[in-house]
């Protein structure tokens, strides 16, 4: 049967500093590194051969999918997609969590945070922020580049970038490890266990912690875990 591995980038430099992350590229942390690690370390006590890695095109979820594949002493090509990608926080990118919420309220916040389908304001396109100005997405066409998103745009991209270039793998029976992100997750956990849209505002994803779901040969799900269990999330699936 066939394993698909999802995993959230370790600590990132603006997680540690609670800013608005999103599109933008920064890297990990020491802890984030450690993460990947240990992360590599788990996935390497399942003796499952990862036949294929994909990654978002951001920095944070590459350099994760690096470590892990340095602990499995695997070298297999890493597939980016830019459809794995963070959500798109909007005008909302690069500001702190805590003084938000100061600002405009911890309910605005969490609003904007967790609701399926509203918006933040858009991010000006002038900004260094946004990803017209960001060099790793020139070769992504312009309408294809959002100024926001919300839960639901996010889900949209991520769930049908797998249905047509990962599932087929799954199909064959390959095992698939995907470096992403917490939102990018979230979307692709609301498809493979039908989360409705007040399930997915209050699921969590850990940073650095692999979720371990085997599939049966009809892709529905026959088990899933996540390899660090001190450090797991209520999946709220069963």
């Amino acid at each position: 049967m066939p394993h698909l591995i999802l995993v959230r980038h370790g600590q990132s430099e603006w997680n540690l500093e609670k800013r608005f992350t999103g599109w933008v590229d920064v890297n990990l942390t020491s802890t984030g590194k450690l993460e990947a690690c240990k992360a590599g370390e788990c996935v390497k006590e399942q003796n499952i051969d990862i036949d294929f890695f994909y990654s978002s095109f951001q920095i944070r979820a590459i350099n994760t999918l690096k470590l892990i594949q340095n602990t499995l002493r695997n070298k297999n090509e890493i597939i980016k997609a830019w459809e794995l990608n963070e959500r798109h926080y909007g005008a909302l990118t690069g500001l702190n969590k805590d003084e938000m919420k100061k600002k405009i309220g911890e309910k605005k916040i969490l609003e904007l945070r967790r609701s399926w389908n509203i918006k933040p304001e858009p991010l000006n396109r002038n900004s260094p922020y946004h990803p017209l100005n960001i060099e790793i997405y020139k070769s992504i066409s312009k309408k294809n580049i959002p100024d926001t998103e919300s839960l639901e745009n996010t889900f949209d991209r991520v769930v049908s970038y797998y249905k047509k270039e990962i599932e087929n793998k799954l199909t064959l029976k390959k095992n698939v490890l995907i470096s992403a992100h917490g939102n990018s997750i979230r979307a692709l956990c609301k498809y493979l266990f039908k989360l409705n849209n007040k399930q997915i505002s209050s699921l969590e994803i850990p940073t650095g912690n692999p979720l371990l779901i085997e599939l049966n040969q009809d892709l529905k799900i026959k088990s899933c875990k996540y390899l660090i269990k001190e450090r797991a999330k209520d999946l709220i699936i069963f």
